[in-house]
């Protein structure tokens, strides 16, 4: 029976580790995170998954302390896995796993290595992001593919719709490629970096929106950041405003040169620079939920955030 240590976390990590289990991997550890409270959590618990199983969970402050390191290795795992684990590991640390310590990522590596990868796919109108399971080493999302697996990104998919699916074909991908891992015959290909780029974290104030940009970055923008996560933001009328659902509207023509918000018994709308339009489809004004009928008054122009 093969053994590995869990580093996870989120709902990847839930269902990965789940993977490990019905495939009869024997866990002695998972290495998860303490929730922030001041983080929304949305998403599922695996040190809940784990107390259900009986198997011990940490939550090391620095899973690289050198007695933390030596107490993974007196475990003697054949293999370390991450899933959605937020620090990164080491390599005295990755040395302990005698077949191997691999990571599974939210993109088609090697594009979108680093933070966030689904949050930065949706906000650079990509159609297909994904998961792929690879072998770490020093420089983060850098080591051997052994596999991956691609889902589609529609054009109104927000993060959290996109991050369902990755949480699919992470699971999908993993239970393809366990059997050849466990039977030392699961491939090894390695990454050709200069087909992707490194990207950082994200940050609430990065839902600022720049009206001077085209419509089609606008709605990315939203789709980007929509709930869970903070939200796409600029001002109306002197007041904070929070756009959390658009479309673009094709079919209708702006009412001005310049970006202006305004509604119809139907729907509100912004006019967008490139003179285009988008259907702003949940929105909140001053905290309030912003709708045709709330709001009320004449087309009111959109500044610079």
């Amino acid at each position: 029976m093969s053994t590995a240590v869990v580093f996870a976390y989120h709902n990847v990590g839930v269902r990965c580790l789940s993977v490990l289990l019905a495939q009869g991997v024997r866990v002695p550890l998972v290495v998860t995170h303490a929730d922030n409270p001041q983080e929304t959590i949305w998403f599922g618990s695996v040190a809940q998954l784990a107390a259900e199983h009986d198997i011990p969970t940490l939550t090391p402050n620095d899973p690289n302390d050198p007695e933390f390191v030596a107490r993974v290795r007196a475990l003697a795992p054949d293999f370390l896995f991450s899933f959605y684990y937020r620090n990164m590991l080491q390599a005295p640390l990755l040395a302990t796993a005698q077949r191997g310590a691999l990571n599974m990522h939210g993109s088609l590596l090697p594009k979108y290595r680093g933070r966030v990868p689904v949050n930065w796919a949706v906000l650079h109108g990509e159609t297909e992001t994904g998961a792929s399971l690879h072998y770490m080493d020093i420089k983060p999302d850098a080591g051997d593919l052994v596999d991956q697996q691609a889902v589609p990104i529609l054009p109104d998919d927000t993060a959290a719709d996109v991050f369902r699916k990755v949480n699919c074909a992470a699971e999908i991908v993993l239970h393809r490629s366990l059997p050849g891992l466990i039977a030392r015959t699961a491939p090894r290909t390695p990454l050709d970096l200069r087909l992707g780029s490194y990207f950082g974290g994200r940050k609430a104030e990065d839902g600022r929106i720049d009206w001077t940009q085209p419509a089609q970055v606008i709605h990315n923008l939203i789709r980007a950041v929509a709930p869970p996560y903070p939200g796409a933001f600029t001002t109306l009328a002197g007041k904070p405003l929070r756009i959390l659902k658009s479309r673009l509207a094709p079919e209708r023509t702006v009412r001005s040169t310049a970006p202006l918000f305004y509604c119809d018994a139907a729907h509100c709308y912004a006019d967008c620079a490139d003179g285009r339009v988008l259907v702003i489809l949940q929105a909140q004004l001053d905290g309030a939920p912003l709708t045709p009928a709330t709001f009320g008054g004449a087309a009111i122009p959109l500044g610079g955030g």
